[in-house]
């Protein structure tokens, strides 16, 4: 079966919701940039400690590698699911 991202997009992404947690990821983004510790094509992530992406203070941000910030499995809550259990 084809994904179907113009079905996506309408559901998820175009909610106001979606665009309101995009816009802080992205000032977030613009914001470590601007202090210098990230830049365009680092292949480098800025990382929600806290796992909000509404929550841009500076001690939650940190700069993490691509591959590490997208490599656990997350729950709705956006808690990293323990391999523990």
């Amino acid at each position: 079966m084809k994904r179907n991202y113009k079905g996506e997009y309408k559901k998820y992404h175009s909610s106001t919701e979606q665009k309101k947690r995009r816009a802080s990821r992205n000032t977030a983004r613009r914001r470590l940039t601007a202090a210098g510790k990230v830049k365009r094509g680092d292949k480098k992530d800025v990382a929600h400690k806290n796992g909000n992406p509404k929550d841009n203070r500076k001690s939650n941000l940190r700069v993490v590698a691509r591959n590490l910030n997208r490599s656990f499995p997350r729950t709705r809550t956006a808690k990293k699911v323990s391999k523990r259990s």
